[in-house]
């Protein structure tokens, strides 16, 4: 079989589940959801072992204004090296894993509206997979920026940790008070869509798997599939304004903020394929994102009090996994009630191919 470019670039990047477009199905979706789940659990281990790597200390003076910078509620040995690594190391482990499951778990909230903008602009499902890859491979990049600007804002004033916490509370209330509100997106009125169609030539129907096509006297268009990468891109900065000051509240080290963000959202598309068909099981998880994102708040509102008690990261890692174990059980045990005989999990684009959107 004869590869393509765009084929190979798929296939060697984000671990991509074939050589070729298609529909992914529920167990291809579950298996390599917990691949990438393995992975995030290996670098935990790396970290816990190497993760000194990555600031490059050498020496306890090293070591001990890291400490200073990032974690200053740690307490290390101030005469023994390993001892005080160690404690360092189990910290930084043990924030990226907090700090990841946190992030995984608020990208469900991203998943809702990613669904929502397919079936808006009438997206076959055969391409959802290209359109998640390049969505996800420009979320890495804009989030890069973000994570290390947000870190130099906290290292440079500390009190911007106080604005991130109210924004998380006003963020967490707006969720649970929208929570049943069924959202809707008008394509031609999206602000994306406007400036797109404003400063470029935008070619008002699809085109197969095409981003761009050339048309009449070499002439480029941008085609509906293309808008729906960007609007994905701008959703994402969009979540990245709640997820990221949220990590924050775990950890100031930027590389641990940035693998906990990077890792979760690599495994992003194969959370959207497997949770597509059962999301409507769950219909308290925006209720335990919206405690989640209270706790949180409050959490960064509180933080130089936490640090001066010695308030150990593993709390926070038991408080989100009990948040939303009892948000998944109490889905489970007091299930929603069906309107007609048969609820629709998902909405279901249009299979329109050459269609405007």
């Amino acid at each position: 079989m004869r590869l393509t470019n765009n084929d190979l670039t798929q296939t060697t990047c984000l671990g991509v589940f074939s050589r070729r477009s298609h529909i992914v199905g529920f167990k291809e979706a579950a298996a390599w959801s917990a691949v990438w789940v393995m992975f995030a659990l290996a670098f935990y281990v790396f970290l816990n072992y190497y993760g000194d790597l990555i600031h490059g200390i050498d020496s306890h003076a090293e070591l001990h204004a890291i400490k200073e910078k990032y974690a200053r509620h740690l307490r290390l040995h101030p005469e023994d090296f390993e001892l005080s690594r160690r404690i360092y190391l189990d910290n930084m482990s043990l924030e990226f894993i907090t700090g990841y499951v946190m992030e995984y778990a608020l990208s469900v909230d991203n998943i809702f509206v990613i669904l929502m903008i397919f079936s808006s602009f009438n997206v076959r499902e055969i391409y959802y997979k290209k359109v998640l890859f390049w969505g996800i491979l420009g979320a890495i990049v804009m989030r890069f920026a973000f994570i290390f600007l947000g870190s130099t804002l906290i290292q440079k004033a500390d009190w911007v940790l106080y604005v991130f916490g109210a924004f998380l509370i006003f963020t967490g209330i707006r969720m649970f008070l929208n929570r049943n509100e069924d959202e809707q997106i008008e394509p031609k009125n999206h602000p994306v869509v406007k400036f797109a169609s404003r400063y470029f030539a935008v070619i008002p129907r699809f085109v197969g798997n095409h981003f761009f096509v050339r048309r009449r006297h070499g002439k480029l268009m941008i085609t509906p599939l293309f808008l729906v990468v960007l609007i994905i891109e701008f959703t994402d900065l969009i979540f990245a304004v709640d997820s990221v000051p949220a990590v924050f509240s775990i950890t100031k080290d930027p590389y641990v903020v940035y693998f906990s963000n990077i890792f979760a959202i690599m495994g992003l598309r194969s959370m959207f394929f497997f949770l597509t068909n059962i999301m409507h099981l769950f219909h308290y998880l925006k209720v335990g994102l919206s405690v989640l994102l209270l706790y949180i708040g409050a959490k960064m509102l509180a933080h130089h009090y936490l640090e001066a008690i010695g308030f150990e990261t593993y709390y926070s890692l038991i408080v989100i996994v009990s948040i939303l174990a009892v948000s998944i059980v109490a889905s489970l045990l007091f299930p929603a009630p069906q309107k007609g005989e048969q609820a629709t999990p998902v909405p279901k684009p249009s299979v329109k191919e050459e269609g405007s959107f």
